[in-house]
């Protein structure tokens, strides 16, 4: 559910409005009645990353680390 609030109802509702969006819900703001600023939920289901899950998948040169060739820099004729 989305609800709408001027800009000026905000410092008195702001409790609510932040209950709300605690809830699920999103609040739009509104200056002059267009929209300004969405209050909404923090993803709080993120998954910690885990070092390691895609060993392998990818490899590196031998000579990566190697300086790159003159003809790189140069401009070609």
């Amino acid at each position: 559910m989305t609800q709408t609030v001027s800009v000026e109802e905000v410092p008195n509702k702001l409790e609510d409005l932040l209950a709300q969006t605690l809830a699920g819900n999103e609040v739009v703001i509104t200056e002059d009645r267009r929209p300004v600023a969405r209050l909404v939920p923090v993803d709080q289901s993120k998954k910690k990353r885990v070092a390691g899950l895609n060993r392998g998948a990818i490899w590196t040169s031998e000579d990566f680390d190697e300086p790159l060739p003159n003809e790189f820099w140069l401009p070609r004729e």
